[in-house]
């Protein structure tokens, strides 16, 4: 069993009780995928920390409304994401939003810096790096930073090699 589905066991998880920030190119493939409209909005961040990002100058310019809002995933009754089933997340890899993608690296505007701390460690087998059990490598997370910074800055809309899609509006 993968380590997401063993987290989901016992304690809550980063799809729950999390905004999750959404950028025009995340919006553009998840429509595509799903054929429907209604599955994010702006909303103000119950968590201040998600404002608060003092290693990352930028962040909130980029994600930031003028009214304080942000950009995010709609949440079910239950303040799980709206694409979180029993099974997991029902959206492809290359169709998620690019920060679920990243998780658990963390990174700012200037490249990656670690890993994120919430994932439950002590699960893990002898031997095995947190990378190898939630599946992320760092040429892909590299990857998946630079097209985040990319959509969040210039609001234009990349696909995974580099082509524009179209601008975004």
């Amino acid at each position: 069993m993968c380590l997401c589905a063993q987290c989901a066991r016992i304690q809550r998880t980063c799809c729950q009780y999390t905004d999750v920030l959404v950028t025009d190119g995340d919006i553009l493939r998840i429509k595509e995928y799903t054929e429907r409209p209604d599955f994010y909005e702006n909303r103000i961040p119950v968590d201040p920390s998600y404002l608060d990002q003092n290693d990352d100058p930028n962040w909130s310019a980029y994600t930031v409304l003028p009214d304080g809002s942000r950009r995010v995933l709609k949440q079910q009754e239950n303040h799980d994401c709206i694409f979180l089933t029993g099974q997991g997340c029902v959206l492809p890899l290359e169709t998620r939003p690019l920060v679920c993608r990243l998780y658990p690296v963390y990174y700012t505007e200037t490249g990656l810096n670690g890993l994120a701390e919430g994932c439950p460690l002590h699960l893990l087998t002898p031997g095995q790096s947190l990378l190898e059990a939630t599946s992320v490598d760092i040429v892909s997370a590299e990857r998946w930073r630079l097209l985040l910074y990319h959509e969040l800055r210039t609001g234009s809309v990349l696909d995974e090699n580099r082509h524009y899609l179209r601008p975004a509006g």
